[in-house]
């Protein structure tokens, strides 16, 4: 038995050659960065950060059913208080 293997060359600074890149390069760029006037690395570097507290632990996704990948309980008695992440740019609402 022969395998054949087939070499496709996928050139590494082009995200959109590169499904698993493109996403998340876009949602980051769409959601967080086109927002800011970024005033240098190290102010790019806190909000990126902060965009990915939010990405991973508040924003829903659908491919968890619109959950957060931290999930949480649904709480269903209370008030709503929102939190701003990023200045304002997104929201975390939660109960007390």
């Amino acid at each position: 038995m022969f395998a054949i293997l087939v070499c496709i060359e996928n050139f590494i600074r082009i995200p959109w050659q590169n499904g698993f890149a493109e996403r998340p390069i876009g949602s980051i760029r769409r959601e967080c960065v086109d927002h800011f006037i970024v005033l240098g690395e190290a102010h790019l570097r806190r909000i990126l950060r902060a965009y990915a507290r939010y990405y991973n632990d508040v924003r829903t996704h659908r491919s968890l059913d619109k959950d957060a990948p931290v999930s949480r309980p649904v709480e269903r008695i209370g008030s709503i208080n929102a939190h701003a992440i990023l200045g304002g740019l997104h929201h975390h609402y939660v109960r007390v």
